[in-house]
């Protein structure tokens, strides 16, 4: 899996930080546009949940090597935008597909793994010689991995990281998330700040279906 952050709104902290204060003040937000990283400001924002502030900040990424079972999960998080690697247009000549760890780790079932995805690729082949790409890819499983491009305002963000960090999301999708997480606090260390799980900010909301394994509550 690699992720990149290809775009995002410049100077996101100040730019969020003068919206809200906006909100308040005669004056426009290009007025209150603060040089300094508005840190007191757009923190006492966010903590009292004034999220619609921070869907002026805007991120793009770039995914790739991740699983159709992954991108599955993901499009589920409707406030947000996605393209992704056509199997119709993208022929699937070689095998390419994530291998979980569970099955890495086991010789059998890894054999068993690698054998079937060979042989579902064989039969792909051949088949694409008869017929249309797209009907031949409904061979291909979910494993196969493939390229896709999320762009997510900020507080879309922080409902994605509050699910998908969570000890109790699919392990591919919260490996993906963390790698996002660490990206976006590198530009917007105040919007971020406490982003991730709940547990990182209180209690768990998984109830009786919790971890039980909370994790310490992040350091601003």
């Amino acid at each position: 899996m690699k992720v990149r952050l290809l775009a995002h709104t410049p100077n996101v902290d100040a730019i969020c930080a003068a919206a809200g204060k906006s909100c308040y003040s005669e004056r426009p937000s290009a007025d209150l546009l603060e040089t300094e990283v508005p840190e007191k400001t757009l923190g006492k924002i966010v903590g009292m949940g004034h999220h619609s502030v921070i869907e002026h900040a805007v991120f793009t990424f770039s995914v790739e090597g991740v699983s159709r079972a992954l991108t599955h999960q993901l499009v589920r998080h409707r406030v947000a935008s996605f393209s992704q690697q056509s199997q119709r247009y993208v022929p699937m000549k070689d095998p390419s597909y994530v291998v979980p760890e569970t099955v890495r780790n086991n010789p059998e079932a890894f054999a068993l793994y690698e054998g079937t995805m060979e042989r579902i690729w064989e039969a792909y082949r051949e088949l694409s010689e008869a017929v249309p790409a797209e009907d031949a890819r409904y061979l291909l499983p979910n494993g196969c991995t493939t390229n896709i491009t999320i762009t997510m305002n900020a507080r879309e963000l922080l409902h994605f990281f509050s699910l998908r960090c969570c000890e109790r999301a699919q392990w591919e999708i919260r490996d993906l998330a963390e790698k996002m997480l660490i990206l976006c606090r590198d530009v917007s260390p105040t919007i971020f700040a406490d982003a991730g799980p709940p547990c990182v900010r209180g209690t768990c909301s998984e109830g009786k279906l919790s971890c039980g394994n909370p994790r310490k509550p992040n350091k601003a």
